[in-house]
């Protein structure tokens, strides 16, 4: 029931409660039809409410509830996006689209098995529907099921190149490099689609003799080195020849493995590192030194990743975590005197130091989604402290520690993970492009975090601007 009444707060942020029927039936044709041509202009909003005053007047209208759930997770509404094409599936269960649109929302709630069943339905019904492969290669990843590849390939070969979806007069043209694979930076947000005109290129499967489409500035998306090698060697290829701003350089990122980026930050003054090394399974069974963390490379927000306190439980954690290569991470105590873990995370933009959240958890692995900041009103405090005065909070030798940091890896786009010593130098846990600036959801509580995510939306937007070439389109 909580999940349930948490998808209808989503769903409400676009205006609609599906199950409800209003008045105004005629004229739905002419509705839908502006509705599309909002939507092919890039004026998101104004087509979500065309598309909304058609499913008041029927709500089981295939086309709008089918739109209306791409163009919510097109701008983030992902629960909004999954309770639109529930109710498609429901009003239309032999619609391909529709259940491809549900897959894809599952997997952005973490429901792999769940959109593992709709991707093969959608499949069934439409076979060689790319939506449906590429759905079915993400969710059967997440699950290391060794079908995804095949999945992959026939959702991205021959279709590495996605045109912009609005292109207009006077819109600025962005290449965006992302990896099929994943392990891309999220952009959402980044590009109003009134001003940008997007052309996504998955670099991992694009022809080698394939021609760059006409663009001002390239994007580099691609942020995971130690899952993206190959995406990253082609995109540093590319971009060889097209003469165009590039942010976040591919051969920048691909020299951010978690491994090497222990080494690099290890010699810069105020910044700790916990040792990390590359093991096999076999070399892994033969740790002594307890406790050990241990994960699987290539994974974020706490996916298989564990810790071991003796033998016994590093047989368990063996047991836990797949791949023939293993991360084996030193682990350091970083409770504070409370009993509390913390761990910060700054965005660097353009060599500006931006404060994202401070995460205070009762759980060694701490991540903010998992943190419980909701039901600590003190640790909601202290992080407002932090978001609103984060160089008094960190002090001068971590807030120089994280603008070293920023110089040594050289991206215009990163994020840092980190904790704070006693002696004033910050403990780095992960440092890379690929760290995430979820929005605050709609509850008031969370009114004292939207400053810092809308300083980051500017910041954002402002590092785009600058990038373009004089004389462009920009």
């Amino acid at each position: 029931m909580r999940k349930f009444r948490r998808v209808m707060a989503h769903t409400q942020q676009i205006g609609w409660q599906p199950g409800s029927r209003f008045e105004g039936e005629r004229g739905a044709v002419a509705l839908r039809e502006t509705a599309r041509r909002l939507a092919r202009r890039g004026d998101d909003r104004a087509a979500r409410a065309a598309y909304l005053r058609v499913l008041q007047a029927d709500p089981c209208d295939h086309d709008a509830l089918v739109a209306l759930g791409s163009l919510a997770a097109a701008s983030g509404y992902h629960a909004a996006s999954f309770t639109v094409f529930a109710q498609a599936v429901r009003c239309y269960p032999h619609s391909a689209i529709a259940h491809a649109g549900l897959a894809q929302a599952l997997i952005e709630a973490r429901d792999f098995v769940q959109a593992t069943r709709h991707g093969e339905i959608a499949l069934r019904l439409q076979p060689g529907m790319v939506a449906a492969h590429r759905a079915l290669a993400r969710s059967l990843d997440a699950q290391r099921d060794p079908r995804a590849s095949a999945h992959r390939y026939l959702g991205y070969h021959r279709h590495a190149v996605v045109p912009a979806r609005a292109q207009a007069a006077g819109q600025w043209r962005v290449l965006l490099l992302v990896a099929a694979r994943g392990g891309n930076i999220s952009v959402q947000g980044w590009f109003d689609p009134a001003r940008w005109a997007v052309t996504a290129v998955y670099a991992d499967y694009l022809a080698p003799d394939a021609r760059l489409p006409p663009h001002d500035l390239v994007v580099n998306a691609i942020g995971d080195a130690d899952d993206a090698g190959c995406a990253l060697n082609t995109a540093i290829r590319l971009i060889g020849p097209s003469g165009a701003p590039v942010i976040n350089q591919p051969d920048a990122v691909q020299a951010t493995g978690r491994e090497a980026i222990t080494r690099r930050l290890a010699r810069l003054p105020g910044v700790k590192t916990p040792r990390l090394r590359t093991v096999s399974r076999d070399e892994a069974a033969r740790i002594t030194q307890f406790p050990v963390l241990l994960r699987t490379p290539g994974y974020h927000s706490g996916q298989y990743f564990e810790r071991a306190d003796d033998r016994g439980g590093l047989g368990q954690a063996l047991d836990q975590l797949p791949g023939a290569t293993l991360l084996a991470m030193e682990y350091a105590d970083i409770r504070g005197n409370d009993g509390f873990w913390r761990k910060y995370r700054v965005l660097i933009i353009d060599g500006v130091i931006y404060p994202v959240h401070l995460a205070i958890s009762d759980q060694w692995k701490v991540h903010y989604f998992s943190a419980a900041m909701a039901a600590h009103p003190a640790h909601r405090a202290e992080e407002r402290i932090f978001l609103d005065d984060m160089a008094g909070v960190l002090g001068t030798k971590a807030m120089e520690a994280l603008a070293g940091i920023g110089a040594a890896l050289g991206l215009d786009y990163l994020g840092v993970d980190f904790a704070c010593r006693d002696d004033g130098a910050v403990l780095v846990f992960e440092a890379n492009a690929t760290m995430l600036a979820h929005p605050p959801s709609a509850e008031p509580i969370w009114d004292y975090r939207r400053p810092a995510f809308a300083a980051i939306a500017r910041a954002i937007d402002a590092m785009l601007v600058r990038r373009c070439p004089v004389g462009s389109a920009c």
